[in-house]
């Protein structure tokens, strides 16, 4: 693991957004909200889970849309992937690095529907793209029960992008449950792993900024998780919020309400490397005893 994975000073932004029934106006929403953040000298913008519909199961085949890929770059017709077009158009115009939350995504030719984080660079063109790998499904007795793989199916990749800045990992909500995937981006070079995530009243509460502390710890790097706003006026799924940036060394550099804000936090090469010299893990793993996740699996 690099000692100084950040190349230079960058400035992170989440957006904590609350989420309609309105495709058009979620997208409309989260412009006005981008715009902000880049006025205000974000480089890394990041938008919520599922920021442009609203959060469950029966939601999902009706919000989706095809979205293209690194080894199939080219869009769909704006009039059937109007989210794409819009987050990319968003990007280049305000000269920022979006991880554009999720969408609920569409495979054209499997018709299997995912959770899907779309990466774009300040061009507007696609730097990566994060298929959730770990769905989201729970029973907790008297409290919430949930299982996206009624309709979802999982990614089967970790995500990790290059910027200017250094590399990022990206992954969604549940995904940070499992440190593994974290390990394997900051051994690969992250500086920063980012969450867009839609933690509930019941695990909010319980594990939401455990989980963004515990994973930098692991891993001595920048955590973001980016939530929706709280809506308790719904009648559907409601969000934790609190979004929230933790440092290399496990503390609470920014953190929102439940309500709709935007958080910003400045990222320095300096924190990493003061936290990597006074407790310098990265070189004492003894994959003598234990395995590298980051390293592929042996070929058969």
């Amino acid at each position: 693991m690099s000692s100084n994975p950040l190349l230079k000073p960058c400035k992170l932004a989440l957006i904590q957004l609350k989420t309609s029934s309105d495709k058009t106006v979620n997208l409309t929403r989260a412009s006005e909200k981008v715009a902000l953040a880049a006025k205000a000298g974000a480089d890394i913008v990041v938008l919520p889970e599922c920021f442009n519909s609203p959060y469950g199961t029966e939601h999902f085949p009706h919000y989706a849309e095809p979205l293209p890929s690194l080894s199939h770059p080219t869009p769909a017709d704006k009039s059937v992937s109007p989210s794409y077009h819009h987050l990319s158009a968003l990007s280049s115009t305000h000269n920022i690095h979006l991880v554009a939350g999720s969408i609920p995504e569409l495979d054209t030719e499997t018709k299997k529907l995912y959770n899907t984080s779309l990466i774009f660079s300040p061009t507007g063109s696609l730097l990566g793209k994060h298929r959730k790998v770990h769905l989201f499904d729970i029973d907790i007795p008297g409290k919430i029960t949930f299982r996206e793989s009624e309709v979802l199916s999982a990614g089967n990749e970790p995500t990790l992008v290059d910027t200017p800045f250094g590399k990022i990992g990206v992954a969604i909500c549940y995904d940070v449950r499992f440190p593994e995937l974290a390990m394997i981006a900051a051994r690969k070079g992250a500086f920063l792993l980012l969450y867009p995530g839609a933690f509930n009243m019941t695990t909010g509460p319980l594990h939401w900024e455990l989980l963004a502390r515990a994973r930098a710890v692991d891993n001595q790097v920048w955590v973001g998780m980016c939530s929706p706003a709280r809506d308790l006026e719904g009648t559907g799924y409601v969000a934790w919020g609190e979004s929230t940036v933790v440092d290399p060394n496990g503390e609470l550099v920014a953190k929102a309400g439940a309500d709709e804000e935007t958080v910003m936090a400045d990222l320095v090469p300096k924190r990493i490397d003061e936290v990597r010299r006074g407790i310098p893990v990265g070189g004492q793993r003894r994959f003598d005893v234990y395995a590298d996740v980051a390293r592929a699996p042996a070929q058969e």
